[in-house]
């Protein structure tokens, strides 16, 4: 559409316009340099040397001639170009590129120079796409930068989890390994070298579980409250809220994962921050739980007004939730309804494993 447009604008201008130098060669280095445009996200070095090098000929020929610059007013999209190399070029067409946008535009403004003010003005005004390039290249590194860090420390989360799980379990196999040594009734010595085996590995994997989630924490005390889980998410209903929130846990919780457990709890304490915070003229939030025979299904909902931007919500917390879920090998949906407010849902195996 854009070099459509572009396009029929030269077609227009190199037509109408009466002060045109050289019309066809104005006219054909329009049409042919604006389909650069097409290329220049993944090519950007090579558009720049394909624009930039005529017309530095041009301007060029223009100063050692004594001719007016030849060009239309179109080719201002020119300044596309210089953006899309800082924005999308490596180091190495940067490094490439850069110098000959600066020659180009010496030259065009020493064959079009008029006093020095209008020159050093013209040089700037044809630099900011370039530097413009450079800060949203900058903006969008340190978005993606955080992201990872959302993600890292959705994993970290998830890791103290899996140790609070297996350092459960463990921890139980220890005691019965000590149990069996004592409480043997006849005490063969195969049996006792078994259970001292045990013992001796289960506190090993005990001691390295929490070497690692030591490393993990950064430094952090552990957390010694008990893990919630499912059975907890009633306990967020709290009557301050302005909206009204609503749970309702159907189906056995028996022989869930640890891990899907937290997960589901952590996905709805999330999501009802969310609806109490974003959601206009909510005045309910409805939680579902359901455990079924091989997954459990978790849907919240509102009933705040239809948005009018469907991104309004679209932050690092949703991120963290899309992220556990694909962890655990589950599904995670959110966005807003059609009838007004927001919905979301995520479905995970009832025995979730790590990625």
């Amino acid at each position: 559409m854009l070099v459509g447009a572009l396009s029929l604008s030269a077609l227009l201008e190199g037509t109408l316009r009466s002060d045109v130098l050289w019309r066809p060669v104005a006219l054909i280095l329009a049409l042919t340099l604006v389909w650069t445009l097409l290329w220049r996200r993944t090519h950007p070095l090579l558009m720049v040397a394909i624009a930039f090098v005529p017309l530095a000929a041009l301007s060029t020929a223009s100063l050692a001639s004594g001719v007016a610059p030849v060009g239309l007013y179109t080719n201002g999209f020119i300044l596309l170009l210089p953006y899309a190399l800082l924005r999308w070029g490596s180091g190495r067409d940067v490094l490439l590129g850069l110098p000959l946008i600066m020659t180009t535009y010496v030259l065009g403004i020493a064959a079009d120079y008029t006093n020095f003010g209008e020159s050093v003005a013209g040089l700037l005004f044809g630099l900011f796409p370039a530097v413009l390039g450079v800060l949203v290249r900058l903006q969008s590194r340190t978005h993606a930068q955080d992201k990872e860090q959302v993600k890292l420390r959705e994993r970290e989360q998830l890791a103290r989890d899996l140790h609070d799980t297996v350092a459960h379990h463990v921890s139980a196999i220890a005691v019965r390994a000590q149990a069996g040594r004592y409480v043997s009734a006849t005490d063969p010595e195969r049996a006792i070298d078994s259970l001292r085996i045990i013992e001796e590995e289960a506190s090993r994997a005990l001691s390295e579980m929490r070497v690692m989630v030591g490393a993990l924490r950064r430094g952090e005390d552990a957390d010694l409250a008990p893990q919630r889980g499912i059975r907890d998410i009633p306990q967020l209903a709290h009557d301050d809220h302005s909206p009204v929130i609503a749970v309702h846990i159907a189906g056995s919780l028996d022989d869930l994962s640890s891990a899907v457990d937290a997960a589901v709890y952590r996905m709805a304490q999330e999501s009802i921050t969310n609806a109490v915070r974003h959601a206009r003229n909510a005045t309910r939030v409805d939680v579902r739980v359901h455990a079924g025979e091989g997954d459990i299904g978790l849907t919240v909902r509102d009933d705040g007004a239809p948005s009018t931007t469907p991104s309004d919500r679209q932050g690092y917390g949703l991120l963290g939730m899309r992220e556990r879920a694909a962890l655990l090998g589950g599904t995670f949906e959110a966005g807003p309804q059609r009838e007004g407010g927001w919905r979301v849902t995520a479905v995970l195996p009832r025995n979730g494993g790590y990625a």
